[in-house]
Formats: C-alpha cells, structure tokens, sequence
C-alpha cells in the first residue's frame, strides 16, 4: 500500500493535505494478470458488481510483490470504456490516504482490467447490511471521518486547477483498509467541477445510485461538489441507523432512509432510527450533534448544506468529545449507556428489534434488488425468439449506408451514431441511394447489453405509434447495429426547441401528444406491461406526415402486473423528465411514464425546455396552471393567438394530474381520452384565444 503522509493521521481534522509519494499508474501486459489471478480463478473472486467480477490475486508493482483487487470490466456491464478510462484518468492524477490507489490497468482486446491496492476489510456496506459485524460508535465515527476528508480532498485539495465531484458516494464505494481507516473508491462517474464556485451546470443523463441521489441535482440538472455532500448525509444516517439508503424493511409506503429518518426526527423519535448496537454507546447530546450534522447535507437547497471541510471539522469535534467522554466514564466504571438510560428511554418489547424489521419487510411486495445499482444501467434481458427481425450482414449495412458516410450520418444518440441508409422494400437488401426505402441504422461501438434491450422489446410490440425496429445486426463485434425506419421530420424536441422554420400549429401539437399517448396505452395495456423509463421530446420520433411514434427503447422494461405492486432496480432515464418517486423510492410503475409525459406537456405548451440555465420548468410553470390568465402569460410565444385558450387550460390541468402523486395520477387511458375530448371539442368549435 502506499505510504500516508503526515497529514493523513487521525490526530488532527485537517482540512488541507498534500498527495501521496507512489509509483506511476502503469499499464499491466495481460499475462500478468492472467498469471495474478490463476487465469481468472473463481476461488479468487471477493466482489462481484455492475462493473463485473473484481479477483485478489498478488502482482508486481516496482521490485515488490503486493496484493491487488482486480476488477475485471464483464462485457455484457452497463459500465463500459468510458467509465473504464475516466477511472483511469482521474485516479492517476489523485494520491490521498483516503482514496483508493490504482496501481495500474490493462487494456488488452476486449479486456478492460484495473488493479487496485487491496482492502482487506471490503466496504463499509458489507459490514453495515451484509456481515453484520459489531463496530462500535467510535469505529464508526472514525470511517465517517476519513471517508468526509477523502471527498474534501477531491472538492478542495487535489492540487489540480478544479475540484473533482465523486457524484456516487455510497457506502458500497467507501474501502477499509485492515486498520479500519476509510477510502473512497469508484471513480468512474467523477467530473472535475469548477473548484472557484460553488456549482457547475451539467445537463446529462442522471448518474448516481438510488437513495443517495441529491434531489436538487435531479430536479435541476445542476451538479455541484454540494451533490457530494447530500450524498454524504445519507451514508452518515446508514451508518447511525443500520439501515440501507433504500430499505425494504422500513415502512411499506416508504422505503426511503432519509424521508423516514427525517419523518422520525420531526416526530420527536429519534430513539427509533438508532442501530440497537451502539444505542448505550452514544450520549444524547452526541446523538444530537451528530444528526443535526446529517440533516444540514441533506438540506434541499445545495447552497446551506456545509461543505467537506466543515463537515470534517464537526465530525472530528464529536470524536474528539465522545472519546474524552469514554476515558472519564472507565476511569469511574460507568457506561455511557448506564449515564442516559432515564433520559433516552428505549423500549424493551422489541419493537425497534431485527425480529420487527423482518415483519415490515415480509410484507413487501414484487422484483427487488438491493440499493447500489448504478443509475442507467438495465433492469433485465428478455431472451424471446424474435422471428418478425431480420439479421443483417455488417457488409449489407456498410453497402445500404455507402460505408457510414459522415454526410448521411442523421445525428448521434446517447448510445451510437444514427447513419441514414437504403434497402429494398421486400428483402431489406441494400439498394441504390434513394431507392427502396430508407432506414436509419444506429452504430453502436460496444455490444453494450441495451442494445439486446431494444431488440427484446420492440421484438414484442407492434403498434403505429411505436417506432418499427427491422432488424439487427452482430457480426462485427464489438459494434453492433440496429436498423429501424426511417423518421422523415426527426423528433418532436427538433420543433420544439430547435432552430426551425416555422412553428408547430396547436393542431400538430394536439395530435403528436395523442400519438404518444396511443403508444403508451398500448404498452401499459399488454399483460407484460412495458415502461419506456425515458420518455421525452427527443424520443418522440416524427414521421414525414408528423404523426408521433416512440423512440429510444433502451431502458425498456416489463413493469408491474397491477398498479398496486412495484419493483426495485437501477435508476435510468433523463434529468428532469424521471419521476420523482422513482428516484426517491426505487419503485418504478407504469405512472412513472405517465410523470414524464406531464412534463412533455408542460414544455408542448411553453416550448421551453424542462430544464435550463438556473431554470426549472416545473417549478416555474406548475403556479400559473391553475389559472388560464396566468397559463396565456406563459404559453409558447411562437403560437401567437392560434390557440383554443380552454384547450390549452384543459391540457394544463392534465398535465397537474400527470405530475402528481403517484396514485393521484391517471392512467395512460385516461390521458388519451382526455386528449382526444380536447381534440374533438376543438374540431368541432374552434374558438381561439
């Protein structure tokens, strides 16, 4: 392991440190790590995770022979050489006692292989929620603290010109060494962030993991090192409270830790959310202390929660406190628990014991997964045969796209390039350019599993308004092909919110909304009732006549049998448009399409984005929809006047019952037949504002 410098003690709560002395990052040649780990031996297997399988095996890093966790990228993980590189890129510039150290990598063919110091301890998750194992208050204390001075390193102290955001602080990503002493770990979400001010605007995909998720990050679109810190307050509730970030054993409407333990405090129950093993370890006061520092990290707005630094200093002031505490109790033979026993009054039925908890959890209902999947990866495979898809021949595919010509390339998607091609209409054969019919071929570079994910899926639905797959191709590995038809007027954002010649009339709006609306009530009507899970203006594909058909079905999956059950899986879908009880919970229903189509709502009626610089449209739109004086102050200037003003207001309010509570919304039949009145009653009395 490398060698700690002075500042990295636990003597002091310093917030300043300098980087470590170590070797350089190096590049491992694959028989090395072939030979490290008995070529892949199970037996050596100590972790397995979105990532893939990560083995111990011993390799030589200088003139030493060391011990290494070597985490072995699976080709089939949502994880792929982008998070691969970005690990490599920022650990090889950050060196502190409390970060993880990367001895090097291997990039061989296909293989994608980090190698890391050894932890011989694991994660701090396997010891709360897995192992069981008894730490004491004061262990606990001290894994907070190293784990709070390696994020304030990465916030304040790299050296380096910005900061760095970790952006997936979670128990499972905080390493102990064999003396107990915490490391963060698992870069490859990290941005470097403006380290001068106190935010950086990242409109993205949604990166994180349930639970530990800052809702201001997902309501805004705005990353900042303070995304840490909320983050950060969620792992010191799990720590205090034994309790995962998303728990199935709390209450059956709520499985959220921060929401329950908030709920908890707030009702003046504090001595409930307190892991039974260390309950006569910690003072009152100290309790206190200590939770009102998690409660400041999880406050919603970014700009009063504390930074790292502060929360260094408060933690290392407990500790500091507690351990004289314990030193003048030993010295007198009493116990800290035997001092507050009159005050802080536990009950002895065993309603807060482990036995309880199993009660509440035998309860749960559906497919459940832990907390800790990775935001964007999949939620499963469908192995189906698929005989309506044709397999294309890379060959066909290069000559129907005249070698992946850059100027027929029709845009790039989050998970490929988009090239325009054609094939004859009967046998998909490639023809001549401009004969035949044309077809849009999505390259994707990796065989990432969501591609599977898209032939599965649209394999199965067959619908007007959803997007026909034709087929697929996978003999040119590792790219991989789909080919669907081709969508003559692009998607639905293009007009919306796009640099093009003219407005979409009220008339088109109306009728695209209706299609999506088709498409989604056929999909939540089958008895495998799908999700889409990204629904918005992008992925609604527009056809040469504008009719509206669903697109992007790479975060697909097949949803509860009855809106009454739920499941729990990896967060995937977009900033903004991610029902926010999805990301609270973990529990995905089909009315979590039916919130993103709300929002798709709102910006139909705007035409402004859902989120924006310093702008959320949610939030800005939702007071002026309740009233259709103030809905005419925000409606999409390029309309003019040639809008139906109760229309409009009828769209408004349906879109209020789309952004409700989950059971308060409706279902995607009744926001068809809504749509369609609307429709009707404005072909049949056209009165404009």
């Amino acid at each position: 392991m490398m060698a700690s410098t002075g500042d990295c003690t636990e003597s002091q709560p310093s917030t300043s440190y300098s980087t470590e002395s170590s070797q350089p990052c190096r590049q491992f040649e694959f028989p090395e790590i072939l030979l490290a780990t008995d070529n892949f031996d199970e037996s050596l297997v100590i972790g397995h995770g979105g990532f893939g399988k990560v083995y111990k095996g011993k390799i030589l890093i200088g003139s030493s022979l060391v011990v290494a966790a070597i985490k072995r990228l699976d080709s089939m993980s949502t994880q792929g050489s982008e998070e691969f590189w970005a690990e490599i890129d920022m650990l090889s510039k950050l060196r502190h006692c409390h970060l993880v150290s990367l001895f090097g990598y291997c990039n061989h063919e296909k293989e994608k292989i980090l190698v890391y110091e050894y932890m011989p301890n694991g994660t701090l998750e396997d010891h709360l929620h897995k192992l069981a194992t008894p730490l004491s208050w004061l262990q606990r204390l001290k894994i907070c603290i190293g784990a709070a001075r390696g994020l304030d390193y990465l916030h304040t102290g790299t050296g380096i010109e910005s900061g760095v955001i970790h952006r997936d602080v979670k128990s499972s990503n905080i390493l102990l060494h064999d003396s107990w002493a915490a490391k963060i770990s698992d870069f490859g979400l990290s941005r470097i962030g403006p380290a001068n001010q106190p935010s950086t605007y990242v409109n993205t995909l949604v990166k994180g993991t349930f639970g530990y998720f800052d809702p201001n990050y997902f309501s805004t679109g705005r990353l900042t090192r303070k995304s840490d810190v909320y983050s950060f307050g969620v792992v010191l509730l799990e720590v205090l409270c034994r309790k995962r970030a998303v728990d199935r054993s709390l209450d059956d409407e709520q499985w959220g830790l921060v929401t329950w333990a908030q709920d908890s405090i707030k009702d003046g129950n504090l001595k409930h959310i307190i892991d039974s093993d260390i309950r006569g370890q910690i003072s009152t006061k100290h309790l206190k202390e200590f939770v009102r520092i998690a409660e400041r990290c999880l406050l919603g707005n970014p700009k009063q929660r504390p930074t790292m630094a502060e929360v260094v200093v408060c933690l290392y002031s407990l500790l500091t406190l507690q351990q004289k505490i314990n030193s003048s109790l030993q010295a007198t033979g009493k116990t800290i628990f035997g001092r507050v026993l009159d005050m802080f009054p536990f009950p002895s039925n065993g309603e807060n014991s482990a036995e309880s908890d199993s009660k509440l959890s035998s309860n749960s209902k559906g497919d459940t997964r832990n907390a800790g999947d990775t935001i964007g990866g999949e939620i499963k495979h469908f192995t189906i045969p698929i005989p309506s898809l044709k397999v294309f021949e890379y060959d066909d595919l290069k000559r129907a796209t005249r070698n992946f010509r850059q100027d027929l390339l029709l845009g790039r998607e989050g998970f490929g390039q988009v090239f325009l091609g054609w094939v004859d209409r009967n046998t998909f054969t490639p023809s001549t350019e401009g004969s035949g019919i044309a077809v849009a071929v999505t390259r994707y570079s990796e065989a990432r599993p969501e591609w599977k994910t898209v032939v599965t899926v649209l394999g199965r639905l067959a619908h007007p308004n959803i997007i026909r797959l034709l087929g697929y191709c996978n003999d040119k590995k590792p790219q991989c092909f789909l080919v669907y038809e081709h969508m003559q007027n692009q998607n639905f954002g293009h007009f919306l919110f796009g640099d093009v010649a003219g407005p979409l009339s009220w008339g088109t709006r109306l009728m695209i909304l209706i299609g999506v609306a088709r498409g989604l009530a056929y999909m939540h009507s089958l008895k495998d009732r799908f999700i889409h899970r990204d629904l918005k203006p992008s992925n609604i594909l527009l056809d040469e006549d504008f009719n509206a058909k669903l697109g992007a079905f790479e975060w697909a999956t097949i949803g509860p049998e009855t809106g009454d059950t739920y499941i729990v899986t990896s967060l995937a879908g977009t900033l903004g448009y991610i029902d926010p009880e999805y990301v609270k919970t973990g529990r995905l229903r089909v009315g979590s399409d039916i919130y993103s189509f709300g929002v798709v709502l709102l910006e139909t009626l705007t035409g402004r984005p859902v989120l924006g610089h310093l702008f959320n449209l949610i939030e800005w739109a939702t007071p002026s929809l309740e009233s259709r004086h103030k809905l005419k102050k925000i409606m999409d200037p390029r309309l003019g006047k040639n809008y139906p003003l109760n229309g409009a207001f009828e769209c408004a309010t349906l879109a209020l019952r789309c952004l409700a509570k989950g059971k308060d919304r409706p279902s995607s039949e009744e926001v068809l037949w809504s749509l369609e009145q609307i429709y009707a009653k404005q072909i049949m009395g056209r009165t404009y504002v």
